[in-house]
């Protein structure tokens, strides 16, 4: 609790501790015969204390012309309740009105907090490694790419760069919501934000501190809040008529009645019937008050933007959450979304060698290359390869590589330099890159080279159907064989193979088309070669692309990590969030409509006026709060 709200409290509770004797005695409960000025000057004193505020607020309203809010409201029906002699209710009816302010203000105080503690990533400060060796804590604005920074166990890690001495486990959830700590170790790319928890290490930086995902994140946190969903225009929108229109009811509602009075029944006792009816106004503008909807709607907005981010989703405003929960199409690029985006080996076929042995002669013969198809068979191999043991290297434009090996002839490369060497050799029917092997002419059998399925991509996908996403398409620029055969693994409903970045536009115009406005469709890209695609789409998500500025500018919604299934996770929330939004709505608004018929026809007092407004506030703010809560969904 800050300091303005411990005030808040005090006034509250010394205002309570005047008001319960006087009410006591100004109901006879407790007798005292006290005169009547005494007894009005006494209730102003807790009325003024916990009240003077609102009364300052509802005056700088009118005088910068914004009479009909909240505050102009409360003023006018307790002001009135007391001229009415009503002085126990009106002062009640402030009371109750700053304990409901009170509850409000700790409430989205504390989901603010929860928020910024869940992002709390920046870091304070960066230990620069000086040339002698020497270390100086310095701002992290203050140091330039290619720095050497040490990070030691417990702290944060300032800036983004990469591992040049020393291991550790990072925990990563504040970026990614993922809680199980990540192992690196020197060559690694670490990403500012992140904790070290164990080894000291020493990190070259690649960024500058307004560049790093750090700084990304909470720029885009901060901003998300700018951007308005339909749902709170609407309730800006409501609040700016419906206020106006609540007062003229009310003044009609206290000079109306008494006047058709007098002109049916004559002036015997209308001083009694003005005093019911300006009081019955008074309990109207109580009522009335939109406090619970002005309140809860954006704070439920706000809470679905925290949840979400705690879970590893950044989604850039209210707006997109709000598009994102009636998304029932969704498009996916294939490289680095569906599948990992780099080559490993799949399978060795046909080789009297056995297959370590086969994938050792493979190795070697590429080891002085930088092809991703040469990484991925070191890769497989997974030992230390000599270079020493390769001689006699001969790259051959588009054929392959011919070496020697241990004083054998390796020749490794695709059908045409099989063909070039007259090596007779077997066709594969799996789909994939093929990379035939010979050695000394001989044939020796074929490796499969594949780029890999994401391990949760068939489960993300089954989760999209079961979120209601009823059209799935895969988008992608490889052949179609491998198109097709990705498609049939994960679960897609259909796909487009051998498409350029103009063409998958097209393609999603055309899904566009075909939802025809009522539906909306997601993009889920790498955020980096399908900005285009990304900005088209109702909703661009970009997967696995955190710290790239092609991602964090195209995209609405950014997932801090490359796990397909957060993208159910999202559209859960925003579904949540929605109905949340939507019950306090129709509970605020239906409860509200009941009380001021009610009040009309004199049946609702002060009493119910009161619990009407502070109380459907306080339980609309606590469901807001729900929506904080996502993580079991």
């Amino acid at each position: 609790m800050n300091k303005k709200q411990k005030t808040l409290l005090w006034r509250i509770i010394i205002a309570a501790i005047f008001w319960v004797p006087l009410f006591l005695i100004s109901e006879d409960i407790v007798h005292v015969d006290l005169p009547k000025i005494a007894v009005i000057i006494l209730f102003l004193i807790p009325y003024l204390l916990v009240g003077y505020d609102i009364l300052k607020k509802a005056c700088h309203g009118i005088r910068h012309g914004r009479v009909f809010d909240e505050n102009f409201l409360m003023a006018i029906a307790t002001i009135g309740a007391i001229v009415l002699g009503e002085y126990g209710e009106g002062v009640a009816v402030m009371l109750l009105y700053q304990v409901g302010e009170l509850f409000q203000s700790y409430a989205v105080g504390k989901s603010r907090r929860n928020i910024t503690e869940l992002m709390d990533i920046r870091p304070d400060y960066a230990n620069l490694e000086q040339e002698d060796g020497s270390i100086e804590q310095v701002d992290p604005d203050e140091v330039e790419i290619g720095s050497v920074i040490v990070v030691k166990p417990g702290e944060k890690i300032p800036l983004d760069g990469v591992i040049v001495e020393g291991s550790s486990a990072l925990n990563t959830s504040a970026l990614t919501g993922e809680s199980k700590p990540r192992q690196v170790e020197p060559d690694d790319d670490v990403l500012s934000g992140s904790i070290n928890m164990s080894g000291v290490l020493r990190i070259r930086t690649t960024t500058e501190f307004e560049e790093s995902t750090a700084s990304k994140i909470l720029d885009l946190v901060e901003n998300a809040a700018s951007r308005k969903s339909k749902s709170e225009n609407f309730i800006s929108k409501f609040a700016k008529y419906y206020t106006p229109i609540v007062c003229y009811c009310a003044l009609a509602l206290a000079v109306l009645p008494p006047l058709f009075i007098m002109l049916t029944q004559g002036t015997a006792g209308i001083a009694a019937v003005w005093g019911e009816w300006i009081l019955r106004a008074c309990t109207l503008l109580v009522i009335s008050c939109p406090c619970a909807v002005v309140i809860s709607i954006p704070l439920s907005f706000f809470a679905g933007l925290g949840g979400a981010s705690n879970q590893g989703v950044l989604i850039k405003g209210s707006n997109y959450l709000e598009t994102l929960s009636q998304v029932k199409v969704m498009a996916f690029d294939k490289t680095g979304t569906v599948t990992k985006g780099n080559f490993a080996v799949t399978a060795v076929h046909h080789s009297p060698l056995d297959d370590e042995g086969l994938l050792e002669y493979a190795a070697l013969a590429e080891c002085h290359s930088s092809h991703p198809i040469s990484r991925s068979l070191k890769e497989a191999y997974g030992k230390e390869i000599d270079p020493n043991r390769v001689s006699d290297v001969q790259e051959i434009s588009g054929h392959g590589v011919i070496a020697k090996v241990d004083d054998k002839e390796v020749a490794i490369g695709n059908e045409r330099l099989m063909n070039k060497i007259g090596a007779e050799y077997r066709r594969c029917s799996h789909v994939g890159t093929i990379v035939h092997v010979a050695l000394d002419g001989e044939y020796c059998g074929h490796i499969v080279i594949a780029d890999e399925l994401k391990e949760n991509s068939k489960e993300a996908l089954a989760e999209l159907k079961k979120a209601g996403v009823n059209r799935t398409v895969m988008l992608t620029g490889d052949a179609k064989a491998v198109a097709e055969k990705v498609a049939a693994e994960v679960g897609f409903s259909e796909y487009r193979a051998e498409l350029l970045p103009a063409d998958k536009v097209a393609c999603v115009e055309e899904l566009l088309a075909a939802c025809g406005g009522k539906d909306k469709l997601a993009f889920v890209g790498d955020g980096i070669n399908d900005a285009p695609v990304l900005s088209r789409a109702d909703v661009g998500i970009a997967m696995g692309a955190l710290g790239s500025d092609a991602a964090i500018e195209a995209a609405d919604v950014v997932l801090m990590d490359d796990d397909p299934l957060k993208i159910s996770k999202a559209i859960k929330i925003s579904r949540k969030c929605l109905g949340i939004v939507k019950q306090n709505i129709v509970f605020a608004l239906g409860i509200k409509l009941i009380c001021l018929v009610l009040a009309a026809v004199g049946i609702a007092n002060m009493w119910v006026a009161i619990i009407a407004d502070v109380g459907v506030m306080i339980l609309a703010v606590l469901n807001a709060i729900r929506c904080l809560f996502v993580k079991k969904l």
